[in-house]
């Protein structure tokens, strides 16, 4: 499981509905499966997000057997999905995880 931090005025997000509902805006299929937010979309075969401490905790399943303009996609969705549920972009959640492994 990933692990992503949480700007603290999106902490909120870390609730199951309000989850959902970002989910909802990125991808399809999304269901509640106990404290996990499951959803699909692309190459994304499953990604659940739930609540880890102050974290949001995902676990993915990708298809790498999607042509490129399906993978290209799934990546921009997913990371529009993080940026929503964190309120961190892409290069603000490297340069934590850089920071966080100790480079």
């Amino acid at each position: 499981m990933q692990k992503y931090p949480v700007r603290a005025n999106h902490r909120a997000n870390l609730q199951p509905t309000p989850l959902s509902e970002i989910c909802r805006r990125h991808f399809d299929g999304v269901a509640q499966e106990g404290e996990f937010v499951v959803a699909h979309w692309g190459a994304i075969e499953r990604l659940s997000a739930r609540v880890e401490g102050k974290e949001l905790g995902i676990e993915l399943r990708m298809n790498p057997k999607v042509d490129e303009a399906v993978a290209r996609e799934t990546i921009r969705r997913y990371n529009d999905f993080l940026e929503d549920a964190t309120g961190f972009n892409s290069k603000e959640r490297a340069k934590r995880l850089r920071k966080s492994t100790g480079e």
